[in-house]
């Protein structure tokens, strides 16, 4: 598995679609937080980082399925994945490899994103006047979105050899995990409004981020991620059905 994460990896780095998607989040983040009027943390007046981690679920909601889907779509129109099949690996392995390389990917991006925080930190009055916990939760719940988010991507990748198709599709149920369940349920009222919104990401996304780490909401999305891995492991198995 760290043989495929290496090669997806370094494969990621020579090509210029890692700097392409590192480039345009950061762009896209930076203007949200510290350029746009309606969302500068300059004009608010208030030393937090809310803005970007309203904006970068629906960044990562692009971005993340543009990393992914030449994962497996790419190798099936090549003719390689039959050439990677034979190799003296499970599927387990290779699935495991490509996933973990494009949530690195996807981290790495996140990561000068810290700098934001550190100026933040330093213009509070006083400085440090910022809410750590909430941030530490929001970025630990980005990182858990960018898990899923790659999760559906290499699912989508691994069902069609079409890139564009597999672009698409990861977009539409990213958005339909993310935001979907959230729309269905301002429809109801009382508790199924309740029961149905917690289907969805955005809910479990929005108490991390306040700081309050609940082991059902980590739970949530660790068997949302397995469950995408474990669909992507039977769509690999069914060639030989």
């Amino acid at each position: 598995m760290l043989a495929i994460l290496r090669k997806e990896f370094n494969s990621f780095l020579n090509s210029p679609v890692a700097y392409v998607v590192m480039g345009v989040f950061l762009v896209a983040t930076g203007l949200f937080v510290w350029v746009f009027p309606d969302s500068s943390v300059l004009d608010y007046g208030f030393a937090d980082l809310q803005t970007l981690f309203n904006m970068a679920p629906w960044i990562f909601l692009f971005l993340i399925p543009a990393l992914t889907m030449r994962t497996f779509a790419e190798e099936k129109k090549a003719g390689t994945i039959e050439l990677l099949l034979t190799r003296p690996l499970t599927d387990g392995q290779i699935i495991g490899g490509k996933y973990l390389a494009c949530l690195l990917l996807a981290l790495l991006a996140l990561l000068p994103t810290l700098l934001y925080y550190y100026s933040v930190y330093q213009l509070g009055n006083p400085p440090g006047n910022i809410d750590s916990a909430a941030t530490v939760g929001s970025y630990l719940g980005l990182g858990l979105l960018a898990a899923v988010f790659s999760a559906i991507g290499i699912f989508a990748s691994a069902i069609t050899r079409d890139q564009i198709i597999a672009f698409l599709v990861a977009v539409v149920g990213c958005f339909l995990v993310y935001s979907g369940f959230d729309s269905l349920a301002s429809v109801f009222d009382g508790a199924p409004a309740y029961y149905i919104g917690q289907l969805g990401i955005a809910a479990h996304y929005r108490d991390i981020s306040k700081g309050l780490i609940d082991s059902r909401d980590l739970l949530y999305f660790l068997s949302l991620i397995a469950g995408l891995l474990l669909a992507t492991r039977l769509v690999l198995q069914s060639r030989n059905w």
